[in-house]
Formats: structure tokens, C-alpha cells, sequence
């Protein structure tokens, strides 16, 4: 089937009563798609946890989906409105798209065996995960991905309910741990990743790094860095700065230039004065670039936009940090009514504890981020 020939469809509900909400959106995704769907993908508030497997079991009685796959989430995205605590499901569907179920499990080992990824995946496919993060190694799965042979997209979300809460659902199985997904097939969907930092100071190479403590940038302490750059902020920068610190490690170092969006973002979590060094969210290596950012809503408010301005399509799932919403932009809605605006009522998706997405052909695990991915 062409891509001309798919349909899509969402539904939300914001009933306090998991059967109720549940027909209301099993309603809504039969009342706009013409069959069964090919595969089905199912967002469901902490709330609504002990209603799980009635809520499964409705969306296989009624619709009798190819493939399901779901979480819980601490909030659920539908259409334009974004639900970020209380009661809610969200579901997505469509006929006609090409994929594979997956059930990603882990065994013990250093690294981690992982189980249930094909040895080999397709160019051009993408991996939409849905994972709890308390029980499964995402660092592993994003390194084995990027390990392909071929360029392969890894997208999703992890789990945000609770560590108590946290359920992952493939077909008609509820799991506690673990991970699920869909095999996309080439050109099925779009990734877009949407960091919302902006960069302040100079980029530097990391001359002096042990584990996530980056102690010497262009042969100068770390914190004289930081120091140097802070000062040089405006009142207003210097306010957001104090608000919450962040790195950018250049994604492709074969840049010659580097801007917003060219990053892989991670927080600064603190300093050792004693030796100057600055602690960061990741493992640093020296030869790493390496350039401060900061966040406010206005940089990942217009980093969407400028990057969802010209794209297409016809439905999207949206993965977006549950620090974001609310709690970063004063309008509500905000990332769900931006998406919305550009492929209409077929959007879906969750807050998350981590977002999936690739930077610069690398895939990562990021903060803070809207990833979305965009169905034609």
C-alpha cells in the first residue's frame, strides 16, 4: 500500500472512568478509519493503571488492531491539547503502515544482552520504543542501534507514570519491564527533534575530561570557562542561566560551524571547585566539542517552529519531556497545538521521562526535548 493510500486517527479522553474513556476513544479512532488499523499505539495516565488490562481488551475487541503497542505516562498528548496530570487516554492508529512488533528485554552483563532487536535492521527504518526506564538499559539499545550497519531512526519515549505505575503493553500482554516497539519500514515516518537551547559563550574542545567531570576546555579550567561566559551574559540570560545550566556536546564534529540543534544537550550538575572541574549529564571524552547553553521558552518555543516550518504530513506522534508543557512555556498546549497546526486532529503522543531521537544521524537520549515523528 502507498503511502497515499494510509489513514490515521487519534482519540482522547479525559474521563475519570477507564471505560468510559476507553469507548470514547475506540469511538473516535472507528468513527475516521475504514477497517481495522495496521497498528495501533495506546497512552494511558498512572491514573487508569489498574483499568489497563480492561482498556487493552476493549481496544482488541472493538478495533481488532494488526499490532498495539502502549504505555503509561505522568500525561498523554491528543489532537491539540496536551493532558499533563489527571485522568486520560490517547490512542493512535492507522491502516496501512508497515511494521513489526517488539518485545526489547534485557539480560544481565556488562554491557547488558539485549534481546528481541533483528541482528541486522533496514536502512531508512526507524524504531519507535517505548520503554520503562528503571528496568531497561536505554543507553545499550541507542548504542546497538547506532551500531547498525545501516542508518536506522530510534524514536520514543520512556515510561512517566511512576516506578510503581510503569506499564508497557504489546498486543494483549501488559509487561512491568522492559521495553516495546514498532519496526517501521523505510520512509514510513519523519523524526524531528526539537532540543530548545540556545548556545551562550564559544564552543571549545575538551583538552581535560574523567568520566562526566570535564575539567579543562581549550587548556583552561573548566569553571574559568563557565565563569568567563556567565559574566559575560546579559541580566536576563544570567537569570535563566541561574535557573538551570545545560552543555551542548557537538553531535557531528565534522561541522565546521556549529548552532541550535547541532548539539546533544545535557544538564550541569555541579562544580569541583577544588580542581576547577564542571560535572555534566553524560560521559565526556577530550577531543569532544563542547559549548554552554541555557533554556527559556522563547528559544524552544521558536526551535520548534523554525523546525516544523516547511514539514509535512498527515498524523505525527509526539514524545515530549514532562518538564516541558506548563512548566516551560506560558501558553498551554504548547507543543501539541504546534504540531497540530501542521498535519491536523491525527496527532498522539505522552509526556515522557526521556525522549528518543536523532541528532544529526545519532541517535540519543535527550532532555527537555519534543521529539516528533511525522507520518506522510
Amino acid at each position: 500500500m502507498s503511502a497515499s493510500d494510509r489513514t490515521y486517527a487519534a482519540g482522547l479522553s479525559r474521563h475519570p472512568d477507564a471505560a468510559a474513556a476507553v469507548g470514547e476513544v475506540v469511538g473516535a479512532i472507528g468513527d475516521r478509519l475504514s477497517g481495522s488499523p495496521s497498528v495501533s499505539v495506546l497512552f494511558v495516565s498512572g491514573s487508569h493503571i489498574d483499568s489497563l488490562p480492561e482498556i487493552v481488551d476493549t481496544i482488541h475487541t472493538v478495533l481488532a488492531p494488526d499490532t498495539l503497542i502502549g504505555t503509561t505516562a505522568v500525561g498523554v498528548v491528543g489532537g491539540a491539547e496536551e493532558v499533563e496530570s489527571g485522568d486520560a487516554v490517547a490512542l493512535w492508529a492507522a491502516t496501512g503502515v508497515p511494521a513489526a512488533s517488539l518485545r526489547l528485554e534485557a539480560l544481565p552483563g556488562s554491557p547488558p544482552l539485549l534481546a528481541g532487536l533483528p541482528d541486522r535492521v533496514e536502512a531508512g527504518a526507524t524504531v519507535l520504543v517505548l520503554a520503562d526506564p528503571y528496568s531497561y538499559p536505554i543507553d545499550a539499545l541507542v548504542d546497538h542501534v547506532n551500531d547498525q550497519p545501516e542508518q536506522v531512526g530510534l524514536v520514543g519515549g520512556l515510561a512517566s507514570a511512576s516506578p510503581e505505575r510503569n506499564r508497557v503493553v504489546l498486543d494483549d500482554e501488559i509487561h512491568l519491564d522492559g521495553a516495546v516497539g514498532l519496526l517501521l519500514g523505510p520512509d514510513s515516518a519523519r523524526p524531528i527533534v526539537s532540543q530548545g537551547c540556545r548556545p551562550i559563550g564559544s564552543p571549545w574542545v575538551v583538552t581535560g575530561a574523567d568520566g562526566q567531570l570535564v575539567r579543562t576546555l581549550g587548556g583552561q579550567s573548566a569553571m574559568d570557562r563557565l565563569t568567563a561566559v556567565i559574566e559575560g551574559l546579559s541580566d536576563h540570560d544570567r537569570r535563566i542561566a541561574a535557573r538551570g545550566l545545560h552543555v551542548g556536546l557537538v553531535a557531528d564534529e565534522q561541522q565546521a560551524e556549529f548552532d541550535q540543534g547541532d548539539f546533544l544537550i545535557r544538564g550541569v550538575l555541579g562544580a569541583e571547585r577544588s580542581s576547577g572541574s564542571v560535572a555534566v549529564g553524560d560521559e565526556v571524552r577530550i577531543g569532544q566539542i563542547l559549548q554552554f547553553q541555557i533554556r527559556d521558552s522563547a528559544s524552544a518555543s521558536a526551535e520548534l517552529d523554525r523546525l516544523l516550518d516547511g514539514a509535512a504530513g498527515r498524523s505525527a506522534l509526539v514524545f515530549t519531556c514532562n518538564g516541558r508543557g506548563s512548566h516551560l512555556f506560558d501558553e498551554l498546549h504548547h507543543d501539541a497545538s504546534r504540531v497540530h497546526g501542521v498535519v491536523g486532529d491525527a496527532v498522539s503522543g505522552m509526556f515522557c521521562a526521556g525522549e528518543l531521537g536523532p541528532i544529526a544521524d545519532h541517535n540519543a537520549v535527550h532532555g527537555f526535548t519534543a521529539t516528533v515523528l511525522l507520518f506522510d
